[in-house]
This record gives structure tokens, sequence and C-alpha cells, in this order.
């Protein structure tokens, strides 16, 4: 689009556009995560703000965007004197999902460095960015390696490339930006943390303000040119107030009221580490140079509270981010007005206000749970059983609380997407041996290298200047690093699993699985069976919270259809393997063994089991079977998938710890 839509024609989405703006206006608050829907105006927005930045001056020529009148004393195009340079508009980069290390960072000429001895490196998109914007579209789809590269630039303000002993760094100083839509997977905690601020977005469910939305989106599609010239004033507004935001910046005070305010708030959510206070400090400082002041209000504590940590609470990972609005208030109330600089509720000034005010949107997950929890508890009838909620069903039980499992894996060694749980041929990982390089050389194995050239050095004329190199001679280093997998998990919610106790447990075990696969960086499915049939609760995603909650909503009961609900988990498999050939697949089958729906369902379950031994689709049963006499059913389950089996209790991680212990405090007893 070579018009951008511009920036104050966005409707709504007031946070998101506090939150990019507060980013211009002191680039140190560490960037925005911006998490929504689909179809939010989370892109639009980020890339009308690039219009909104001030010119950069840059050294001439300079490929890393020097500034001219401070140039850095280590850039590659350096040194450079100090004078002057040319104006141009700030950039803004995108980084695709797709994008391999070599284009983030830049990349090393190894066959000219090793040849000529030449450091000649052409630079990555951290170059590029730097001085202006890099916006991450999925961030919570790039591979791990990338984010942590792209998140320690943004930490330290430099990126530093490292290959064999030739090493080039450059400064990288950029707003970053990065979006995600929640369903498709979550980022790891640590990386959460490096965002300065996050902003929930989503669709509005006023009419009107849909209307307006279609409206404008249809005008500038028509019209790109005169659309952006009616708004042309009021972007000229924005970007003049950020320009006068920057250079009040440096004047504006942070008290040791609103310090305290601060670092009270910070203990009283939880947070961990200290990074939480600076970007408080940080965010609350720019929101009073946006609103015109040179003193930092107890409202702009509260607000960059409501920016800065609702990614950063402690927190389950299947807690949707917030923060509790009644302790925010009680805390800033209880450590406010302590030295009268402003710390204080009393009267405050709002000031300029500006897009993005606190407004009156609730945050999702403000909503009480009490509610939500008496319904998912059945009705008691009689006796305190629960009452069925339809012919041959239960309403669902609560999962028991979830426990840390024994590690599951796949045998082997696989080739996909970079993760925690099984070996695999990584781009990340311990150097294993060498071959030849198909394609790009990325990873040089310097012994295997030297190696395959000494032989030949008599016939290529060596003169004792030193090895003499050819491209014939180079060798690829391969690595062995940990993969992400599929875990397909098959649930029995039969009427033989239905006893709410046992059920729970059930859950709290398949729950406990998830959590592992959240850390693991796995893709996970549901597929469960009952009654008559089996359904695809959730197909393959990386959203393990999605699974979480289809798991909480499981209902139960009726008969056992133990082949329908393998022979759909294979479907499942098959389907997803045309879609991801690499990623290799460990089904998860939780249940008692029993098979009673359907003619010959024991024979039928048989057959159903022996099709993943035959194509050798690794698998765990997790034998359910409780009670003083046991048939040993899932153990038979598992010799025909050609897998293995535990019980609930051989899945926990501390069994064997646990069983020590018990076995310590009997004999001290004795």
């Amino acid at each position: 689009m070579s018009t951008p839509f511009p920036f104050t024609a966005v409707v709504g989405q007031d946070d998101l556009r506090l939150a990019l703006l507060l980013n211009a206006v002191s680039p140190a608050v560490g960037g925005v995560l911006v998490r929504g829907e689909k179809g939010t105006a989370k892109s639009t927005a980020v890339r009308a703000l690039s219009a909104l930045m001030p010119e950069v001056d840059v050294v001439p020529g300079c490929r890393f965007s020097c500034d001219p009148h401070s140039p850095d004393p280590g850039c590659p195009d350096g040194p450079h004197e100090p004078g002057a340079g040319v104006a141009r508009p700030a950039r803004m980069v995108e980084l695709p999902v797709g994008a391999s290390e070599d284009r983030l960072v830049g990349a090393l000429d190894i066959e000219r460095a090793l040849a000529e001895g030449v450091k000649a490196f052409e630079p990555g998109l951290l170059a590029d960015a730097h001085r202006g914007i890099l916006y991450v579209d999925e961030v919570n789809l790039l591979h791990d390696h990338l984010v942590d590269l792209l998140l320690d630039a943004a930490a330290m303000g430099a990126s530093y490339v490292e290959r064999e002993g030739v090493s080039v760094r450059h400064a990288s100083r950029f707003l970053l930006v990065g979006t995600m839509n929640p369903e498709e997977g979550e980022l790891r905690p640590q990386l959460l943390d490096r965002f300065g601020l996050t902003v929930e977005v989503s669709a509005s469910r006023e009419p009107d303000q849909r209307v307006e939305v279609v409206r404008r989106r249809l005008a500038h599609d028509d019209d790109p040119a005169g659309f952006a010239a009616r708004w042309a004033d009021e972007e000229a507004a924005v970007r003049a107030r950020i320009t006068a935001a920057r250079e009040l910046l440096p004047s504006v005070r942070l008290g040791d009221g609103a310090l305290r305010q601060i670092a009270a708030t910070c203990a009283a959510f939880e947070v961990d580490g200290m990074r939480a206070d600076i970007v408080m400090a940080r965010t609350a400082t720019a929101l009073a140079a946006w609103a015109g002041r040179t003193d930092v209000l107890a409202e702009d504590v509260r607000q960059a509270a409501l920016l800065a940590l609702p990614h950063r609470r402690r927190r389950n990972p299947f807690d949707a981010p917030g923060l509790d609005e009644d302790k925010l208030d009680e805390t800033l109330e209880e450590f406010g007005g302590q030295d009268g600089d402003g710390g204080g509720d009393d009267d405050p000034d709002p000031g300029p206000g500006g897009p993005g005010g606190p407004g009156g949107q609730p945050e999702p997950d403000d909503a009480p749970r009490g509610d939500g929890d008496a319904a998912a508890r059945p009705e008691a009838g009689e006796g305190g059983e629960p009452r069925p909620s339809g012919a041959g069903e239960q309403s669902p039980v609560r999962a028991a609380e979830p426990f840390r499992t024994k590690v599951l894996s796949v045998p082997g060694l696989g080739e996909g997407a970079a993760g925690r749980r099984s070996r695999a041929r990584t781009e990340h990982g311990r150097t294993t041996g060498a071959r030849r390089p198909r394609g790009a050389l990325t990873k040089l194995h310097l012994a295997a290298t030297v190696q395959a050239a000494a032989p030949h050095q008599r016939a290529r004329g060596r003169s004792g200047r030193g090895l003499v190199v050819r491209r014939d001679d180079l060798r690829q280093a391969t690595r062995e690093g940990r993969e992400g997998n599929l875990v397909l998990f098959v649930v029995d919610a039969s009427g033989s699993m239905a006893a709410r106790q046992r059920m729970g447990a059930v859950k709290g075990a398949v729950l406990s699985l998830l959590l592992d696969a959240y850390q693991r960086r796995d893709k996970v499915g549901l597929v469960t069976f009952r009654g008559a049939a089996a359904d695809v609760a959730l197909p393959p995603t990386s959203s393990v919270d999605a699974a979480a909650a289809r798991l909480e909503s499981l209902p139960t009961g009726g008969r056992t259809p133990l082949a329908a609900g393998l022979l759909r988990a294979h479907e499942v498999l098959r389907v997803e393997r045309l879609r991801d050939p690499a990623r290799r697949a460990l089904v998860v089958v939780v249940t008692d063994g029993r098979a009673t729906g359907g003619p010959e369902p024991v024979a039928l379950a048989g057959r159903a089991a022996r099709l993943f031994a035959a194509e050798g689709i690794a698998s765990v049963v997790v034998d359910c079977e409780s009670g003083p006499v046991r048939l040993g059913l899932a153990g038979r389950l598992a010799d025909e998938l050609g897998g293995t089996a535990v019980t609930l209790d051989e899945l926990r991680a501390d069994a064997i710890a646990g069983l020590v212990r018990d076995v310590q405090g009997t004999r001290r007893a004795a």
C-alpha cells in the first residue's frame, strides 16, 4: 500500500495508539507487544505510526544510519567524522515470519573471509531498522532463537555477529513492535518480559463504531491519497506533539513519591526482577511529557501500570494477562501523596488527554469467574450425586491441580521445528559432525574444512603463506538440538471414566501434559470419544490455551468407542503430515483400555491400534484404571500401539522422589 492509512483515522483502540505514541516519544520504553484477534487494526496502526515519526539525520552513504552529530565509533562503514548529514524519513522494517538468522542479523561472506582475509559483511534487518521501527507481525510464530537475537539487540542497542573468529558489531536501536494472535500460541514468559508494554485489542461490539470502521476503510481503499489529505491536519498536529514531547522529556521530574508508587505496585503484583519498575518509570515519564507536563502524577503511574504489568505479573500459563484494577487503585492510594510532588490522587489534573486514557473498555479477564466456575459444576441430585444433563451424559468435571510430568519424547532423530522435547537436527545446538554444504554455507565446521583441504596443499602450490582453501573443501557443521512435536491427546470421556473424582484426576493429568507441551513449544490437538463416536475437540494448533479450555468443558458419559477414537486420531495425523511433514507426532491415549461401543469393540480397537504401530507413530497410553481389581487393558492397548503405558501415578516426574521420601520416612519411624 503506497499511501498508509492515517494514524489519526484509526477508530477506537485508544490503548494501542497510546502505547505506540509513548514509544515514539521515548524509545527507551522498550517497544510494545500487541495481542488480539485478527482484523483489529494491529498492523494498520503500526504502519501508520511510521508516517508520524520525525525525520532522522544520517551520515551520507552509511549503511548503518549513523547519526552525523555523534557517529558510532565502531561502525563497520566508519570511522565517520562528525558533521552535516542528510535527512530521510524514519524507516519501518518488517521482519517476516520465515526470515533466517542471516537475514535478521546480517551475513558474513565466510568464503572471502577464509580465502582473502576480507571482513565482508552484508547488513541485515537489524541494521536497516536502526533509528526507526522494527515491526514483527505474528511474533509468537518466530523461531525462538530469532526472538532471542531480536530482543537481545533491542535491550543492548547493538547487534553482534560472530562467525568462526570473525566478528562484526554495529549499533541497532529501534522501536520494536510485535503483534500476535494468542489463539495461535503464546510467547515464553521471559520473552514477554522483554517487551516494554503490552496491549490487548479486540473488535468493538458497538454497531455505530463498526459502521465507522467500515466507512473509513472503504473511503481509503477507493481514494488513498484523497483520504489521507482529509486527515493531513490531524496527522501534522500529532507529529508536532511527538516532537514537542521529545523535547520536553528530559525536563520531566519523576519524584520520590511516584517512584515509591511504582515500586509498591510492582511488589504488590509480584512481578519478577526489576525490569518492570524501570519500564513503568520510563512510561510514566513519557506520559507526563505527552500530556505537556514536567511532573509525573499518580494517574501517569496508574496508566503505566496498566500498560507495563499485565504480561509480567506472576500467573499460570493458561491465565489471560490482565490486572486487578481495584487492587491497583488500593496500592496507589496507600503509597501516594508522600512528598507532595503529584504522587496522590486528590483532584488530579489530567492535562491533555490524547488517545489512550484508561477509557471504559473492560479488561477481558476482569469478569468475575465465580459464576463461570459454578456453571462448570454439575447440579447435585439426591445423595449428592451429579445429575445427568442429558441421556448418558454428565456435566463437565473440574480438573484436579496440575503437576510436573515425566518427560515423554519421540524416539529417533527428527528435523522438525525447534522446540524442547525430542532429539533433532537443528541449526542451533551441539555440533555432532560435518557434511558438504547443501546450498549456502551457514555454519562452518572449521576442523573438517581444514582436514578436507590439507591433502591437496602440494598440488595447489602452497608456498608457506598459509592453507589454501577452495569451495569444495568447505564443510557445513551438523548440529543436534531439540524439536517441538505434535502432541495429539486422545481422551476417553465415556461412562467408565465418568466418576467425578476419577475424571477430575484424569483432566488434571492431561492439563499437566498440556503445561509440559506449552513449555516445550509443541503443537497440540485433542480428540475425545464417548457414546457412539469420536470428535476432534481441537484440531492441531500452537495454542495450548485453547486445548486447556476445551478440556475444562469436556462432558462425559455413554459407551466407550475406543476404535472410533483411535481411527479419528489416525486421520488427524494423516492430514497434519500433509501440512507439516517435518513435525513428528506423539500420541497420548488417556483411557482405562475398555472398549464397549459398536460390534466386536475389542477386536476393532486392536486393529486400529496396530495401524499406529505399522507406521511407527510414537505413542503413550496413560492408564486410568483404578480400584482393587484391574484388568490391565490399557497395557495391552499400549502393546498393540507399539508404545508404552504409564499409570497416573507414574506420570508424575516426582513419583520416584516421592517413593524415596516415603521409604526414608518409614525407616526413620521404625
